[in-house]
């Protein structure tokens, strides 16, 4: 049986723990993310993990599975090539909401249209944390920053409205004050197969604290009527985002995945496919 102490970095303290400033909410996420893969019982070396740039790219440093630190903007393209090559590993991609949403937000689209199998955890600070304090995507119309002293004039964009309409099939949000909740939605996204997505509601201490502000906010999705699987109360929910916010499991939907509806994924993973007797020969016969 997995244990969260398998997940842990090897070491003595302060070397085997994050850099994250006190009170970031990027802890509750990282104890989060290890209940939800010792309650799923994945042993560490199953697991693949891909980080964006950032606060939230911090976060591959501090667990034991395999990790890959992408460029920004890149880690979903990245965790597609992963789940393609090997389509046995679960692949959990940890970005913040500048790098999932601003430079890679073209990438969430496509890889919800194409419903592949992999797991998209957002650190949604709705800021610019590690680069010190310029609005994001997600930042609220108004938000006084350093390069925006008179308050930011573009209004933000709904990350899941947007995941929904280009195809996702599984869609949460979740906010890591409750970390038995965010862990129990991240291991229903990690366990669903096809593309999913949990926006957490990450407050940043130091330029952005919203700790106050989504505690007299949020309220759970389980402890309503609200049915997960039907796609126009899930844009209901997720466009419910002022007086009252919801966390929990948005949508859910079994679809035919990309690894389902790709021919040469057939046989199983690529990675382990014979290369021996491959002749690219053909390739160069007809050159112009």
């Amino acid at each position: 049986m997995t244990e969260m102490k398998d997940y842990d970095v090897p070491g003595a303290p302060p070397y085997n723990f994050p850099t994250w400033c006190p009170g970031c909410g990027n802890f509750g996420i990282w104890r989060a993310l290890k209940m939800a893969l010792a309650t799923l019982d994945i042993p560490p070396h199953k697991v693949a993990i891909v980080c964006g740039i950032g606060c939230s790219g911090n976060f591959g440093y501090w667990v034991k599975t395999y990790v890959l630190h992408s460029l920004h903007g890149r880690s979903i393209p990245g965790a597609q090539g992963i789940k393609l090559a090997n389509d046995a590993l679960p692949v959990i991609v940890h970005a913040g909401d500048g790098d999932t949403y601003g430079e890679g937000l073209g990438h969430l689209l496509h890889a919800a249209r194409r419903n592949i199998d992999i797991t998209i955890l957002v650190h949604d600070n709705e800021i610019y944390g590690l680069t010190t304090g310029q609005p994001s995507p997600t930042t609220k119309k108004g938000f006084k920053a350093k390069v925006t002293p008179q308050g930011t004039i573009e209004s933000p964009i709904n990350p899941l409205t947007l995941a929904l309409s280009a195809g996702a099939t599984f869609v949460g949000r979740a906010f890591p004050l409750d970390v038995e909740h965010l862990s129990d939605v991240m291991a229903k996204a990690i366990a669903h197969k096809g593309l999913s997505i949990v926006d957490i509601l990450q407050p940043c201490v130091t330029f952005n604290n919203t700790w106050k502000y989504w505690k007299e906010r949020v309220y759970k999705l389980e402890e309503t009527n609200h049915d997960s699987s039907n796609y126009e109360k899930a844009l209901e929910k997720a466009n419910e985002f002022d007086s009252r916010v919801p966390i929990g499991v948005i949508y859910q939907v079994d679809m035919p995945r990309f690894d389902q509806t790709y021919s040469k994924l057939h046989k199983g993973p690529l990675v382990f496919e014979p290369i021996d007797a491959i002749d690219v020969g053909a390739l160069f016969d007809n050159q112009v």
